[in-house]
């Protein structure tokens, strides 16, 4: 690899870490990474990639069937399902106990296990609801 795309690389990760409870489609950071000079393509091949290194994990919007990203590389992001607002976009992180009584009971009732790291469920957040 040239140490170019890994100053590029090293941007991309960068956004994604100061903006860590956010999602983004690949034209979003390419908007928002204008005056870094990185192409769209680039972008795409350093999402896959950090995608594989489990540096972001990839989700779907409501409504959309484009990709979104999320940096999951941070220490609380790992082991925890993520809420996300289908209306302003904000990530939470479930409450760990409510997380483990989900994940226990679907396992139980359901005979189903759910992957926590990749795991997004998709609402409305309380801020949202009081805004109409």
């Amino acid at each position: 690899m040239t140490k170019y795309s890994t100053d590029q690389r090293k941007k991309i990760l960068n956004f994604f870490s100061t903006h860590p409870h956010e999602i983004f489609s690949a034209r979003q950071i390419f908007d928002m990474l204008d005056d870094s000079h990185i192409s769209i393509s680039t972008i795409y091949r350093n999402l896959s990639e950090l995608e594989k290194a489990g540096k972001i994990t990839r989700c779907n919007k409501a409504g959309t069937r484009e990709a979104f990203f999320k940096y999951t590389h941070l220490e609380e992001c790992k082991h925890c399902i993520h809420l996300s607002c289908k209306k302003c976009g904000k990530i939470f992180h479930m409450d760990k106990a409510q997380s483990d009584d989900l994940i226990s009971k679907t396992a139980q009732n359901e005979q189903f296990f759910i992957e926590q790291t990749d795991s997004v469920l998709y609402g409305v957040c309380g801020n949202c609801q009081h805004c109409k």
